[in-house]
């Protein structure tokens, strides 16, 4: 999610001016996102300039209000409607550490895998702790916390199952002699790389 399409679904609530933006949308994300003001007009003047928005009101206190457009009012009907796609253009950090780590002959993935499972659980006990010690789960704003704690809970647990589950992988290569690891250009590979290249360059000819 953006702050773009969060500050536009707010604006289709109804003209407000930056800093009420800026409230309600940590307010109503259980201020697990906070932003900026400098942030949210930044974000307000691109939302100006593609037609999203406009200016219509200024109060005695300065406070310049803006209004939804027909076409920010599509676009903000298009994001609430429309499935979140996680594309493969997403890249987890940690997914990408361990698949490096699992190469390289001189680094110990299982202790990278348990230091990684260790401060994820530790995660998972403060993010519990903090959805008991919550307030009223009927209220709107608690309703609406709770709903972002959930979603870091449940992928805090899928982290987990998913390290213990790369661990049991490398154990059980290990007990059956495999091994993983390869030094950086390494020979063999880089002995298989050329062949192909001197057949490509070539045309198959030897």
């Amino acid at each position: 999610m953006s702050v773009r399409n969060g500050l536009l679904t707010l604006l289709a609530q109804g003209p407000s001016y930056g800093y009420q933006l800026k409230a309600e949308f940590e307010k109503r994300t259980g201020d697990s996102w906070p932003v900026n003001v400098g942030q949210v007009y930044n974000t307000l003047d691109r939302l100006e300039r593609d037609g999203l928005i406009q200016q219509t009101e200024v109060d005695g206190d300065g406070h310049v209000f803006y209004a939804i457009t027909a076409a920010g009012a599509a676009a903000a009907r298009s994001w609430l409607t429309d499935p979140v796609r996680r594309g493969t253009a997403v890249r987890d950090e940690l997914a990408i550490k361990l698949a490096l780590a699992v190469t390289l002959p001189d680094v110990d993935a299982e202790a990278i895998i348990h230091a990684q499972k260790v401060a994820t659980l530790g995660s998972l006990q403060e993010l519990t702790r903090s959805k008991i010690a919550g307030g009223d789960p009927d209220t709107a704003d608690e309703f609406a916390w709770q709903l972002v704690v959930d979603a870091l809970i449940f992928q805090a647990e899928a982290e987990v199952r998913w390290l213990e589950h790369s661990e049991a992988r490398i154990r059980r290569l290990r007990e059956r002699g495999v091994g993983i690891a390869r030094p950086f250009g390494d020979p063999s590979r880089q002995s298989a790389d050329e062949s192909a290249i001197r057949i490509a360059s070539t045309g198959g000819e030897r």
